[in-house]
């Protein structure tokens, strides 16, 4: 029998899992205690620490409910899952537009809406338009294609974050015409802190970050035999564009609100224009790193 110490432990765990059925699950499982122990025996961590750390993952599980999604915020605040978006796409077969996050306020069954409607139900500011098409990547339109949006409201605030999340708002899912054109009517979105009264928010105030999101709009683009896209739209013009708390931003997915846009499907209002492109369907699976908080709770 041999006497297991600070590097002999390593191995001996992982010729225990070496005979894991599942050779994916077998793959991960060692690199993630390789990883670990790595990372214990380089910060020397100690019994107190270690128990900290047990204390705060067990609050992200307790703070995690239907309408609110603690570990997917862990994994933004950490750059995990723009990383895994990062490593996605580079499995794609074709790239289109640039992708973002889905984010810990994203609802399945949102509402769907006819070409040029609102998806705010009750707005205290101007509305804005909303416009482009959704095209291939050799800028064919794709008639039919989904375009599903979910926002903040004017003060910052989503849906799943007002009245227990009772109602859908600020949220819809339109229908391309034949030429693959899309339109609808919003608001701009206002930038936010993320939540900070949870064990996420605290962490990044122990770190002395700012917490806060840019203006943006989220979009879930999909259409038959091609690649889901999910990514969002950041106004320029934010204070905090350049430094998002959850590094979603890229350059691409730059956009600004115009008072004088010419081509603007419903004059008088300020029109932001954008063109989504899909890349050919592919057998990666879903990009979303996410989902809608109620079917990740137990």
């Amino acid at each position: 029998m041999q006497d297991l110490n600070e590097t002999t432990i390593t191995d001996a765990v992982r010729a225990q899992m070496s005979r894991t059925a599942d050779p994916r699950l077998c793959q991960i499982m060692d690199a993630a205690v390789r990883h670990l122990h790595n990372f214990a025996r380089e910060v020397t961590l100690t019994p107190a620490e270690w128990l900290e750390g047990i204390k705060f993952l067990t609050a992200v599980g307790h703070a995690s409910t239907p309408i609110r999604q603690e570990f997917i915020l862990l994994s933004d605040v950490l750059g995990l899952s723009a990383l895994i978006n990062a490593l996605h796409d580079n499995e794609a077969a074709e790239l289109g537009t640039q992708t973002s996050l889905l984010g810990p306020f994203f609802r399945e069954a949102a509402p769907e809406i006819s070409l040029g409607g609102s998806i705010i139900a009750n707005p205290c500011v101007p509305l804005v338009t909303m416009y482009g098409r959704v095209t291939d990547t050799t800028g064919r339109g794709i008639p039919g294609a989904t375009v599903e949006i979910w926002q903040t409201d004017e003060h910052g605030l989503y849906d799943l974050q007002k009245d227990g999340g009772a109602q859908m708002d600020m949220r819809g899912r339109v229908r391309c015409d034949a030429a693959g054109n899309y339109h609808f009517r919003t608001v701009r979105p206002l930038g936010y802190s993320i939540p900070l009264d949870g064990p996420v928010g605290k962490l990044v105030q122990a770190q002395e970050r700012h917490g806060f999101r840019p203006s943006h709009i989220h979009f879930l683009i999909a259409a038959p035999n091609h690649r889901e896209l999910v990514t969002a739209l950041y106004f320029g013009d934010d204070a905090h564009v350049e430094s998002d708390t959850v590094f979603g931003v890229s350059a691409s997915l730059i956009v600004c609100a115009r008072d004088d846009d010419p081509n603007t499907p419903i004059p008088d209002l300020a029109a932001v224009q954008y063109d989504f492109r899909l890349g050919r369907e592919a057998s990666q699976g879903t990009g979303r790193v996410g989902a809608d908080p109620a079917a990740t709770v137990a």
